[in-house]
């Protein structure tokens, strides 16, 4: 198990939005996360920060890797385009944040 965590960027004005549509989760994504591996996945919001922490079975490349490769992600990211600015670094990949310390 691998735990993540990553940022995303809300584009300033959307927060609201962002908030409705995750209010609005669809049960297929999360079942496809479930599926993939993705447990305990958590997103706190400070302005227009998302700060996302997960823990990815057998770890996070393999775990989110499957999420990619949904059809129900693709529809989820493409529905996501005119509310989140950022989400990945230029080569694509998430903008992690590097771990310090952990208490079980």
């Amino acid at each position: 198990m691998q735990r993540i965590c990553f940022l995303m960027e809300i584009v300033a004005g959307r927060e609201a939005e962002y908030q409705r549509r995750h209010d609005e989760i669809w049960p297929e994504l999360v079942a496809e996360l479930q599926q993939a591996g993705v447990r305990n996945y958590t997103l706190f919001r400070r302005d227009t920060t998302v700060i996302a922490y997960a823990e990815c079975h057998p770890d996070a490349a393999t775990a989110f890797g499957r999420v990619g490769a949904t059809e129900v992600n693709a529809r989820w990211a493409a529905w996501f385009t005119d509310v989140l600015a950022e989400h990945t670094d230029q080569a694509g990949n998430l903008i992690e944040a590097q771990e310090v310390w952990h208490l079980d």
